[in-house]
């Protein structure tokens, strides 16, 4: 073990900058970027009441180092490069851009554009990244339907092109190319049609729509209607691609949409690159917390992330909140209505379908393994659990509660590694007051398991309570009072840090990190999560919560809810003087609710002084 960094404040600047955290093997643990290094740094150490996560990357960090920037945004832009060429196990992960297409146009004599995922540094131009190759091969096929580019791999020289070494191919003859190779196309008229492609890029057809208008009148005047007719068709091609690009006004310019969504430690994030009235760019990633961040912080990154990985110039940031990003002409927008909150709205959507779309893909990724697969990973999890017989019955349960209110609780069945959905269940707590775990959790799972004896159903060889080892004593206790304890192989999850413990044992046990029986426990974790925060949420927003309070003669739903806004919890407003509570309520009604809090009877006086 090596022994514990000591942070001396005047060994660091007061500069802006990064910092870097290195373990004992010197390895980065940790990268981030601050306004005040010391400050910063200063704060990791003082702080005592921190999560997990944040105390385990103190407790490991063996070495500090610190690079001073000029700005703000240099350290914002060197935090990203660091992140993502060293990948450090605190940090958030960012990825690079290395499979994302391109469009190059190379660096040669009339010059080629084609599809290339590898950017070399050979003085070609790359446009992009872009999110899917299929659509820039529908892209690149729609822009050469408008303007001919030469696709010959021939070394169109000047003196080649003189010496008339080549000749015209099937492509010139199809009017899918101009000829440059026999100089039947000027350099520069060539160069003008890569201009024009670099516009439709950004989104912006007008001068393509201008030179086509332009060749059309010339075709006319010579009476020359054929031509003209196709250089019409292809101006109402180009129009009406246009108008299902276009999502706001023509004067709408250059803005990118950011939305967000969490969900526990799993942030969704979309993106919307809009350019001269158009979205022309789409992306979205999940980002992973690894030190609870806050959700300001994970946009912040994720923002810089996309921003440089799509090379957005874009002026102008529509969040869905505050975020503290001080980029040089720059202005970030929290849209109250309008067309950007449209785009913002729209964002969000993306968002929402990427967050399903991930649950579905980890759900069938699981689901389409083979059966032998599942089969070994299952026993594999029953060799390192010591299990009788193979866990091919999995139940796994949780609690949820909002903000220190309304417990419920939610169980997931997995049946041969795979999820059962039509066998999993949710539960409204009916016997606990309040907020208690290990009460909560007896009562789940004596529910559960009363009710599969009751019905001579088979009982679950294994069962997963997620929590700690009083959320463990108190699922035995159930399945004693049942007499199953020694029919069920029960135990327990440590929330974070993935520990197995069994009710009597002092050691816990953790699976190899690489191992599939892992990534099993993980995916019944994460399922059953998923499962308790969407009934939470579905719970709360049909109203089927009730504050407690709105209960008490006197007191209405607008007060109460101020009242748990400032107190957090009726229990914290248990624990207040009248006198404190009265500054939210007045004197009368803060004796109404003591006297209500703390079961006071009333006398014969009408207002009884509470004690």
């Amino acid at each position: 073990m090596s022994k514990q960094f000591v942070f001396i404040p005047h060994d660091y600047p007061t500069n802006p900058g990064i910092y870097k955290y290195f373990d004992s093997e010197g390895k980065i643990l940790y990268v981030g970027k601050a306004k005040n290094l010391r400050k910063r740094i200063a704060s990791y150490f003082a702080k005592t009441n921190v999560g997990y996560k944040t105390n385990e990357l103190v407790r490991r960090i063996y070495r500090v180092e610190c690079t001073i920037v000029d700005s703000e945004q240099d350290a914002l832009l060197l935090e990203n490069a660091l992140i993502k060429e060293y990948q450090p196990k605190f940090n958030i992960n960012l990825k690079d851009d290395k499979t994302y297409p391109f469009i190059v146009i190379k660096h040669e004599p009339f010059p080629r554009i084609f599809l290339t995922r590898k950017k070399l540094n050979d003085g070609s131009e790359y446009l992009g990244p872009f999110t899917s190759a299929g659509k820039v091969r529908e892209l690149l096929h729609f822009i050469r339907e408008f303007i001919p580019l030469r696709t010959c791999k021939l070394n169109l020289t000047e003196k080649n092109i003189r010496s008339q070494k080549f000749k015209v191919c099937l492509e010139y003859h199809l009017g899918n190319c101009k000829g440059p190779c026999e100089g039947l196309q000027s350099s520069e008229d060539y160069l003008e049609g890569l201009a024009q492609i670099r516009q439709m890029l950004k989104g912006n057809l007008k001068p393509v729509i201008l030179r086509y208008k332009k060749e059309m009148a010339t075709y006319a005047a010579k009476m020359d209607f054929e031509k003209a007719a196709v250089i019409k068709k292809k101006l109402n091609e180009l129009e009406s691609y246009q108008s299902k690009s276009v999502i706001v006004g023509k004067s709408f310019h250059n803005v990118d949409v950011f939305s967000f969504i969490r969900e526990g430690d799993t942030a969704f994030i979309n993106y919307l690159m809009i350019q001269n009235g158009a979205i022309i760019q789409t992306h979205a990633e999940k980002f992973v917390a690894k030190l609870d961040e806050p959700d300001a912080e994970i946009l912040r990154l994720a923002i810089i992330d996309l921003r440089k990985t799509f090379n957005s110039q874009a002026n102008e940031i529509v969040v869905p909140f505050n975020i503290d990003l001080k980029q040089d002409h720059v202005t970030i927008t929290i849209p109250r209505g309008g067309e950007k909150k449209k785009l913002l709205e729209l964002s969000f959507k993306n968002a929402h379908y990427f967050k399903e779309d991930q649950h579905r893909k980890k759900i069938l990724n699981v689901q389409s393994q083979s059966v032998s697969k599942e089969i070994t990973t299952l026993l594999e999890l029953q060799k390192y659990l010591h299990l009788q017989e193979i866990p091919a019955h999995i139940e796994c349960f949780d609690n949820s509660n909002f903000q220190g209110s309304f417990p419920v609780s939610a169980m997931v069945y997995f049946s041969n590694g795979i999820p059962d959905k039509k066998n999993y269940r949710h539960y409204h707590v009916k016997t606990v007051k309040g907020i208690n775990d290990f009460a909560t959790m007896k009562e789940v799972v004596f529910r559960r398991y009363k009710r599969l004896l009751d019905e001579k159903k088979p009982l679950p060889q294994l069962v997963i309570i997620d929590g700690g080892k009083g959320q463990l004593s108190a699922a035995l206790e159930s399945m004693k009072a049942l007499g199953i304890e020694n029919k069920i192989t029960t135990i327990g999850l440590a929330k974070n840090i993935e520990e197995i413990f069994f009710a009597h044992d002092t050691a816990s046990i953790k699976l190899p990190t690489d191992s599939a029986a892992l990534n099993l426990v993980r995916f019944i974790r994460d399922e059953v999560h998923r499962f308790g925060i969407t009934f939470h949420r579905n719970k709360r927003s049909k109203g089927f919560i009730k504050n407690e309070l709105e209960d008490i003669k006197g007191i209405g739903k607008i007060l109460a809810e101020r009242l748990l806004k400032e107190f957090r919890s009726v229990k914290n407003l248990r624990s207040k003087s009248v006198d404190e509570i009265a500054a939210i309520t007045g004197k009368a009604k803060a004796i109404i609710l003591y006297n209500h809090l703390h079961k006071i009877k009333r006398g014969l006086d009408e207002n009884p002084t509470p004690y």
